[in-house]
């Protein structure tokens, strides 16, 4: 799930419960598409990804920076290792914006609070997406 900085959805996708979440992270950054009622093109790119661990990846970094977005994933300590083993420098983590990271765990527990989302009493997947869906439409809601 993608969010804004308020904490409303954005885009998601469903998965599996064994699939690890950022083989999804393509996926999701191509479904944001935000609306508006001026003219011109809706806005796409978001000013900046702020993602855990689990996203630390090089494909992920290099789809990143071949856009231009500016990041703040901290590095895994595997990577870190790496680096100093081949004598790079490491990525430099805006704090900052890292600590704003929470906004999308806060959205989750948002989402949580419908009843149907949490416990997941559909069987098939299009009808969860469909229950998802309304779930974020409410939190778009004044």
């Amino acid at each position: 799930m993608a969010c804004d900085g308020q904490g409303r959805p954005l885009a998601f996708t469903l998965t599996g419960g064994n699939v690890n979440d950022c083989t999804q992270f393509e996926q999701v950054m191509a479904r944001i598409n935000v609306r508006w009622c001026g003219p011109g093109r809706p806005r796409t790119r978001p000013d900046r990804v702020v993602a855990d661990k689990g996203y630390s990846s090089t494909k992920i970094r290099f789809y990143l920076r071949r856009r231009g977005f500016k990041a703040a994933i901290p590095e895994r300590i595997d990577q870190i290792n790496g680096r100093i083993r081949r004598g790079e420098s490491r990525c430099r983590l805006d704090r900052a914006a890292y600590r704003r990271r929470n906004v999308v765990e806060r959205c989750f527990n948002k989402l949580k609070h419908n009843k149907a989302v949490a416990t997941r009493y559909d069987k098939r997947a299009r009808h969860y997406e469909a229950m998802v869906t309304l779930a974020c439409l409410r939190l778009w809601l004044p």
